[in-house]
């Protein structure tokens, strides 16, 4: 385990957190067998943690709450990875590159996909989904009808490009919320998938 510290700011003890907000953590890391650092770090603002873990929640687990989706797990993974490795995030790109790893069942994608989607071997509708989601998360003004229908023309619906641009949307503020905590990736995650 790294001694560093996994944010620049206060990380809360777990005892020091409002009931509901530790007990989102304690499910984390009842689940994974780790608490993620992302986690501690942003429950610094209990409030601002809510909102974060909801509007997560809704995009990446949209099953969870009763919402069916047109994309993969696997897929929404690669969006955030692909997002994450265009804002150089660390934290995202090693912690959802693990998770990526697991979900499509390859220990290699996502090194691929966080050093050069476009030579990564990825279907035509992933690399679609991928270069969608660059431009979501980097030039967003240059979206236009093009691009999606360059989607429809991969299969995905009107939700399911809404579902792209907002997974990328929502992983570029999480890399800037990284970037400003000098949020570290748990040591655990390097392994995972591998």
């Amino acid at each position: 385990m790294s001694s560093q510290p996994i944010s620049r700011y206060p990380v809360p003890e777990l005892s020091e957190l409002p009931e509901d907000v530790a007990a989102t953590i304690k499910a984390v890391a009842d689940k994974s067998g780790f608490v993620p650092n992302v986690f501690l770090a942003m429950a610094h603002r209990p409030d601002e943690f809510r909102a974060f873990i909801a509007f997560h929640d809704a995009l990446i687990e949209p099953e969870r709450l009763g919402r069916e989706s047109g994309l993969s797990k696997a897929e929404r993974e690669m969006i955030v990875v692909v997002t994450s490795a265009e804002n150089d995030c660390l934290y995202c790109v090693v912690a959802h590159g693990a998770i990526l790893r697991i979900r499509a069942k390859s220990p290699t994608i996502a090194d691929q996909v966080a050093t050069n989607w476009r030579h990564a071997d990825l279907t035509d509708r992933e690399r679609a989904i991928c270069d969608f989601a660059v431009r979501v998360a980097m030039e967003p003004a240059t979206i236009a009808n093009a691009h999606h229908e360059e989607l429809r023309a991969q299969g995905l619906s009107d939700e399911d490009i809404w579902d792209v641009g907002a997974i990328s949307s929502f992983f570029a503020l999480s890399n800037r919320m990284a970037h400003l905590t000098q949020m570290r990736p748990n040591d655990e995650f390097y392994s995972l998938g591998r």
